[in-house]
């Protein structure tokens, strides 16, 4: 890093070139400035002041000749008349005096019909010869045209409205409905605020490896090219979720010092047809403007799906338009130069084999599930912001959290940080992280949950067994603590301790069902009847065994025999005939029951040990494995996790020894459950 900084501060600074302000009109003035048109048009059109009187009133004015003009609106039925002005004061003195009226005010009468005033006029006429100018004509209110012309506004306006939204979906700016195609991409470069770095992953060691050659490779790329490497098109990052893909695409972006654009894969697709090839073809466009560049998609496989899967019967599908489009675009006629593509997922296998090929994704980085040293490296980032004491033992924390991704460990400290907070606390103790990592795998505690005494006796009794088992079976996972606590779904848990094996054995196995099975059988020899609690337990030996014998090939009638398919061909249809699958079945069935006896005999052999156990359990509800040693003594199987640990720390010692003199560091981590022999 630091000769890169040298580097780079040798490098000219670019002076960006100053753009022109955009100059934009905001359509809601052109709105508010045509409704106040309307308003005015309507007030200013109304020339004098005016009154509404009743019929009655009107016809006692005209006799006291207060009226010298009339203009009936035979339409309405309604009539203005316009008052003399030495009568002002006589008509309108409730509403102020004449001086402060505008010129020629009048009155607003609703008439019977036009025939009425005719005749009530005619005999006025007889009666006193008064001269009044009298018309007719028939007026169109400006709320008639407006009530008329209101669908035809509304429809202009809902597409103005349209308009206006489409255009802020794409990145271009403000491009109208043309802009939909634009992509989508959020750009990260020297000026961003994305800060970081590689020192902000921990574990991935290997993945972090071959992710650094590639930011090396943007930063000196003549290092490679002088004896004739070329740069990888693309890394695919692979792995279940929370394991860190997405993580590592940021390290990318905070360390590379160059363009990196950044967007999902569902960021292509839209409901218009052509959309995602159009936002495909623009996004390599911006990125070949900016090379050399990383362009990272997450979740690829919202459009790297494999083809022809689901034909959509016949019709377009968009989808496929647009992988075809990145497919082209990756490694088609064209050249991209200087671009690198960085995509990440978890379904790799349904991804299309024309995306995986090399010179597309050169490539495939597997981000696994971190194992015992990840899992120490992880905690210590996470527990930098966390206050904790000198009771949180890092090392213990991560052998109790075997299986857990980088995200879950995350969700740990915050979990302790929180109970700890919750309980009053200034710093958080080793506790709250077991309370945390309880939470995390079995849910809340339900102490408030009502059970009778028999069935608190028949859950103490099935864990008891599981834990009876545990201590007993050579290759069964040793116990942590065991709980009768409901939490969850679950009345009653036990925790164990995994070794993290990189092959199992049959024997590893059997015991692990035998141990699953305890509990079943434990409610059977000790209380002569069997529950709905064990429904978990058979799930999953029923599963194990399945998996044994069809997929591993472990047994005596079908063995060396394989029927998983990675690729998912066979679809609906069984790749055996039915007569292989009772004999499957018969295999499961013998399994599993030799088992279930081979657990019932153990028990009865330590049965005293299991009513202590359970009678421990009814009183304190929570035990742990040191409980368990003064009950049934030292366990007669050594578990080598403690072993293989204490190698590790000692060979991590060699390494970075080695690696501070210069050398190649000699030596393989022993991991949990890994023989001796194997290399």
């Amino acid at each position: 890093m630091d000769n890169y900084n040298k580097e780079e501060g040798q490098k000219k600074p670019r002076i960006p070139t100053p753009q022109k302000p955009k100059s934009s009109f905001n359509l809601n003035w052109l709105f508010l400035l045509i409704f106040a048109g309307i308003i005015g048009v309507y007030f200013f059109s109304q020339s004098a002041f005016s009154k509404e009187v009743a019929w009655s009133d009107f016809q006692g004015y005209v006799k006291k000749d207060y009226i010298n003009k009339i203009v009936v609106d035979g339409k309405s039925r309604t009539l203005r008349a316009y008052v003399r002005s030495e009568s002002i004061n006589e008509v309108f003195k409730d509403e102020a005096k004449s001086e402060n009226l505008p010129k020629n005010p009048f009155i607003s009468v609703k008439i019977p019909s036009a025939d009425k005033f005719s005749d009530f006029y005619d005999q006025i006429k007889k009666d006193h010869n008064y001269n009044i100018d009298v018309s007719y004509e028939e007026n169109v209110s400006i709320f008639d045209f407006l009530i008329g012309a209101l669908p035809f506004l509304l429809l202009i306006g809902l597409w103005v409205f349209m308009m206006r939204r489409m255009s802020g979906g794409g990145a271009g700016g403000g491009g109208g409905v043309f802009s939909v195609g634009k992509s989508k991409a959020q750009l990260y470069d020297k000026a961003s605020d994305l800060r970081v770095t590689f020192k902000d992953v921990a574990g991935l060691s290997e993945a972090k490896e071959e992710i650094e050659e590639i930011v090396e490779f943007l930063k000196n790329p003549s290092r490679y090219t002088e004896i004739g490497g070329k740069i990888p098109k693309g890394a695919l990052l692979v792995g279940p979720p929370g394991t860190g893909k997405t993580l590592l695409a940021k390290a990318v972006a905070g360390e590379a010092n160059v363009p990196f654009f950044s967007m999902s894969g569902s960021d292509f697709v839209e409901m218009f047809v052509g959309v995602g090839a159009s936002r495909v073809r623009d996004l390599f466009k911006q990125a070949k403007e900016k090379s050399p560049c990383i362009i990272f998609i997450d979740e690829i496989d919202a459009i790297g799906r494999a083809r022809g899967k689901n034909p959509n019967f016949g019709s377009n599908d968009e989808r496929e338009n647009t992988l075809n489009q990145l497919l082209t675009e990756m490694d088609g006629f064209g050249t991209n130069s200087g671009i690198i593509i960085l995509a990440a997922t978890n379904r790799a296998d349904i991804l299309d084999k024309a995306l995986l090929r090399a010179g597309r994704f050169d490539r495939q980085i597997n981000v696994d599930l971190p194992d015992l040293n990840d899992r120490k490296a992880i905690f210590k980032v996470h527990l930098r912001p966390v206050k904790i004491d000198d009771s949180v033992d890092v090392d213990f924390l991560a052998r109790q959290t075997p299986g857990f991704s980088g995200a879950d460990i995350a969700n740990v400290c915050n979990e302790a940080a929180l109970i700890a907070a919750r309980k009053g606390k200034k710093i958080v103790q080793k506790e709250d992280f077991l309370n945390a990592v309880d939470r995390i795998i079995g849910g809340l505690e339900k102490k408030n949950k009502v059970t009778t005494r028999d069935e608190r006796r028949t859950i103490a009794i099935h864990e008891a067994g599981h834990a009876t088992l545990s201590w007993f079976l050579e290759h069964a996972n040793p116990l942590v603590k065991v709980t009768i606590v409901p939490r969850g779904k679950a009345l009653g848990a036990a925790w164990y301790l995994p070794e993290e094996r990189q092959i199992t054995t049959k024997e590893q196995m059997l015991d692990e069902m035998c141990a699953l099975l305890g509990g079943r059988a434990a409610e059977e020899v000790f209380i002569g009847q069997i529950s709905s609690g064990a429904v978990n337990d058979l799930e999953r030996v029923t599963k194990q065994a399945y998996a044994m014998i069809s997929y591993m090939g472990m047994s005596d009638k079908l063995p060396n025999i394989s029927y998983y398919d990675s690729a998912d061909n066979y679809g609906f249809t069984k790749p055996y005939s039915d007569d292989t699958a009772l004999l499957i079945d018969q295999e499961v069935q013998a399994m599993i029951s030799e088992q279930y006896e081979r657990a019932k005999q153990l028990l009865r052999q330590h049965s005293d040990g299991h009513h202590a156990l359970a009678d421990k359990l009814m009183t304190e509800e929570v035990i742990f494995a040191d409980d368990l040693k003064k009950i049934f003594g030292l366990r007669p199987w050594v578990s080598r996790s403690d072993e293989i640990m204490k190698e590790n720390e000692e060979i991590v010692k060699e390494v970075e020894e080695e690696k501070a003199k210069g050398e190649d560091a000699p030596g393989i981590l022993a991991q949990p459950g890994q023989s001796e022999e194997i290399e």
